[in-house]
């Protein structure tokens, strides 16, 4: 079956078309536009080239090496060499879906033309997209100074044949995957090494794909919220347009509006109407507040990506119109690192609030429940252990959100004397975004224990809905068992989406 079809130009790419290559789930094509500019802009760095005059990148060295002028027959070793010496990298790979967005995003800014690549070039990138030839691309290594330097150079090693790279997932030395795939290594010409290794796109990379991920934590922590919400008995009227009508926060206002979608058709509320509480703690009570305010940062993490992601990052910039090549400073990831230590600022706030309800559920002096929800407590302990891997979940958590964009090591010398630590940033928001998917698959295992004790009383439609999906693979627990096994089905119902399509499809006006 053949894939659908994506057109990159360079200035429409879409955060959701990132997940969809990277899940391999297109075809990526060059924008005819985009093919007219890089054309365009290559033929000014040939004509550059040719002459004598100095230009940064060209025929010169890099970053302190820029006064160093480099004689024209070695100007294909120079970028050969610019290649090889900046692969630096350790650690583990980036995943598979990381590194195909990492390669289908720097083809997206070398699409828009001001990069001086050669055609071919960005045409081996594209099919190495196309025919799942994948480079090894070590996660870490990069200070967002020059953008992320040593995972774009990992990645610019298989276009020159070196280097490692995954062909339909097996790990082959680079010539290998490309002979496999039926594609030949490149010889990189004047500025083309140069234009492979300056940008953002490793942090936008592992960012785009942890904010697509924190935005479905969001709806999902609501999810998780209302269910505990349910299974505690707890009253709706907190939620009520009017409250958020006079404190007008767009996040606070959406969730609420969430919330009441969610618990509508409760008969469990209608069964405490009469009861003699006043007030839920704050973790209830103040959903809104704290899940908004989580919404509110990645409302602003998502608007950075979104220019970051389309926006040229290279240096320098070649503008075909005025005929100049001009050194800048676009490849800092500093807009990047801020919005990505946001993000991981909101996740963490959910995972925390989150943990203290699954305290509400556990607790019986808070509850009215058996001791940690187990069946003949004492005997069984329950959730009693889910409860303390969640508040150690959080407590990571809280130290990952210390923000790596307030970091500088100035690097090459003390030209590069300050950096963003971008890479770093994204690196902890999507650790922290693993935490808080497991905290909330706790707090869904837990909430549902609640609820069966609440049967046949039927929660709102939104946990209700929850309550069965969870119910059909993980059953009530009448005696201890090894929670990880619980809280990992949970959580693949989270990973794949089925929990909140299955939610939404209840709660559909």
């Amino acid at each position: 079956m053949s894939l659908p079809r994506l057109l990159i130009d360079g200035d429409t790419l879409k955060l959701e078309e990132i997940l969809q290559v990277a899940r391999h789930a297109v075809k990526v094509e060059l924008a005819p536009e985009a093919a007219s500019r890089v054309r365009a802009s290559r033929a000014l760095v040939d004509r550059v080239a040719a002459g004598d005059t100095p230009s940064y990148g060209i025929n010169t060295g890099f970053g302190t090496l820029a006064e160093v002028r480099i004689d024209k027959k070695d100007l294909r070793e120079l970028q050969r060499n610019l290649i090889l010496s900046h692969a630096a990298g350790v650690g583990s790979p980036l995943p598979l879906p990381e590194a195909r967005a990492l390669l289908l995003l720097r083809c997206n800014v070398l699409a828009k033309g001001f990069s001086g690549i050669r055609s071919e070039t960005l045409e081996l990138a594209l099919e190495m997209l196309n025919r799942d030839v994948v480079p090894v691309v070590p996660e870490r290594g990069s200070v967002g100074a020059s953008g992320d330097l040593a995972p774009l150079a990992h990645l610019a090693l298989v276009f020159i044949g070196e280097g490692e790279a995954f062909y339909q997932g097996e790990r082959l030395p680079a010539r290998v995957a490309l002979e496999r795939a039926g594609l030949q290594p490149v010889v990189l010409e004047a500025k083309e090494g140069l234009a492979l290794v300056n940008g953002t796109q490793a942090m936008c990379a592992v960012g785009t794909l942890l904010q697509l991920r924190s935005e479905a934590l969001a709806d999902l922590a609501d999810v998780a919220g209302a269910m505990t919400l349910e299974g505690l008995l707890g009253s709706h009227k907190p939620f009520i347009p009017e409250i958020h009508d006079v404190r007008a926060h767009p996040g606070q206002k959406a969730c609420a509006a969430h919330l009441r979608r969610l618990l509508a058709g409760s008969d469990l509320v209608e069964s405490h109407a009469n009861c003699s509480k006043v007030q839920d703690p704050y973790s209830l009570r103040c959903m809104p507040q704290v899940h908004g305010s989580a919404r509110e940062g990645l409302s602003f993490s998502r608007r950075i990506l979104e220019v970051e992601v389309n926006s040229a990052t290279d240096n320098p910039l070649v503008f075909v119109d005025s005929e100049r090549i001009v050194s800048g400073g676009n490849f800092h990831g500093q807009p990047i690192s801020l919005a990505l230590d946001v993000a991981a600022m909101a996740l963490t706030q959910l995972s925390a609030i989150s943990e203290r309800r699954v305290e509400q559920l556990v607790n019986p002096a808070l509850s009215g429940l058996p001791p940690f929800l187990a069946k003949n407590s004492g005997l069984n302990s329950g959730f009693m252990i889910a409860q303390v891997t969640s508040a150690a979940l959080v407590a990571e958590s809280r130290v990952l959100s210390h923000p790596a964009s307030v970091d500088s090591i100035p690097s090459s010398a003390g030209r590069e004397d300050h950096v963003s630590m971008g890479m770093t940033a994204a690196l902890k928001a999507r650790q922290v975004s693993e935490f808080t998917r497991s905290c909330l698959a706790i707090e869904l295992l837990v909430a549902a224990q609640a609820l069966d004790y609440r049967q046949p009383v039927k929660a709102g439609r939104g946990p209700q809905a929850a309550y069965e999906l969870i119910r059909s693979k993980v059953p009530t627990m009448e005696k201890d068992r090894e929670l990880h096994r619980d809280i990992e089905a949970v959580s693949k119902l989270i990973d794949s989406g089925e929990l909140l399509e299955t939610v939404h499809a209840a709660t559909r006006e």
